[in-house]
């Protein structure tokens, strides 16, 4: 579809409001998307911001507003510049959805992840979105095809050039896991707590294929991350682990879906997040398992920790099961911390803040157990407990 009917297709579609269900919990009010400057349609310098992660990579490319450049690229691999071209671009992400429209409507910048058939990439591949104007619009694309039999880790970190920087991130991911293909895939966002963060994330994994996911959120102000998870080969396997921390008035929106398409699948959804201050947040997730997806077993847990009186956390699991050979659980929990833990480490001499550092890592332990790459989680740890005051 040409660029011009993606728009009219944006401009149609409304601006979701707390009327449909998906936004029950998420307002937009005071949100124009419009009144952002588009793609870096303004003079921009070099941007230096601190990345979340200290790791060796084979590949890297760094993003602004203003273009893509690649670092580096390892033989053998395609890790390049997304062109409109491609005959996968928007085939698992559409535009059925305004955030979704608008930015297959208005990307200018995209990144291209191809490893062939059989190729095993030892170190991961590395992309780095930095928000770098004011006021302005960012959209992003990448699209990760893992060939049959392919192994690869990519590394996907989203954060703002200045801590107050104000701004609209619009990003899409389409990932492609092949029959018999490893994708372990990390997705973290550190943007500006004044910057509205939307994204679209969706995977199709084959048979006998696996796909590890890593979902971090630390920063934005209010938006909401889809994550789509579609099972449509025997045999197939996903694992995703969420972490996320809010404070002060930010709003965090996660709705998540294990879709069960093909029989012998199996999906293990587990998200925790800490909240302080007046910060809210929003986790729906469900499970849908198709009439031929006999033998699911899948599992999905949102669990909540309030630091303060004030933060809210609202946990909505739900199942849709059309099949009769299934095992689909999950739980849900939101919990201020325990008065008594708190008292037993303040009256063994550590300050409040201490104490609460303490309780909040025996809370992500699990979570931190998940993760297979050992800077990925060092970076976790060290920006969960970071938020927490002295």
């Amino acid at each position: 579809m040409a660029r011009a009917k993606l728009l009219e297709r944006y401009q149609a579609l409304p601006l979701p409001t707390t009327s449909d269900e998906h936004w029950r919990f998420t307002d937009l009010r005071g949100f124009d998307p419009d009144s952002f400057v588009q793609n870096g349609h303004r003079g921009l310098t070099p941007v230096a911001s601190e990345s979340m992660l200290e790791i060796d990579v084979s590949a890297l490319a760094s993003v602004t507003e203003a273009g893509i450049e690649i670092e580096r690229a390892a033989e053998g691999i395609v890790f390049e510049p997304l062109t409109d071209a491609h005959e996968l671009l928007g085939t698992l992400v559409g535009a059925e959805e305004k955030f979704a429209a608008h930015n297959l409507a208005e990307w200018q910048h995209g990144l291209l992840v191809r490893v062939p058939k059989g190729i095993e990439v030892e170190q991961p591949l590395y992309v780095r979105v930095i928000g770098a104007a004011p006021d302005a619009a960012s959209f992003w694309r990448v699209l990760v095809v893992a060939e049959e039999g392919s192994r690869l880790s990519f590394i996907e970190e989203h954060a703002s050039a200045a801590p107050d920087l104000a701004g609209y991130s619009n990003s899409v991911t389409e990932l492609f896991v092949g029959d018999g293909a490893k994708l372990e895939y990390v997705s973290i966002q550190n943007l500006s707590q004044e910057t509205w963060h939307f994204a679209s994330h969706r995977a199709t994994v084959g048979r006998d294929a696996e796909l590890d996911w890593v979902a971090g959120g630390f920063g934005s102000k209010k938006g909401k991350i889809r994550i789509e998870n579609d099972l449509a080969g025997q045999g197939g396997t996903s694992r995703v682990t969420g972490a996320y921390f809010a404070d002060r008035a930010q709003h965090l929106d996660y709705d998540t879906l294990q879709k069960h398409i093909a029989p012998n699948t199996t999906s293990d959804f587990a998200f925790k997040g800490a909240l302080r201050d007046n910060a809210t947040a929003v986790w729906r997730g469900m499970i849908r398992v198709e009439q031929d997806a006999q033998k699911t077993n899948a599992y999905q847990e949102n669990r909540n920790l309030l630091l303060s009186h004030d933060a809210h956390a609202d946990s909505i699991p739900g199942l849709e099961i059309e099949a009769n050979d299934v095992r689909c659980t999950h739980g849900a929990t939101v919990s201020q911390v325990d008065r008594d833990e708190l008292f037993y480490c303040m009256a063994r001499g550590l300050s409040r803040g201490e104490a609460e550092r303490l309780i909040v890592r025996g809370f992500y332990q699990e979570i931190f157990d998940r993760i297979e790459l050992e800077p990925v989680r060092t970076a976790l740890q060290t920006a969960l407990e970071a938020r927490i005051p002295e």
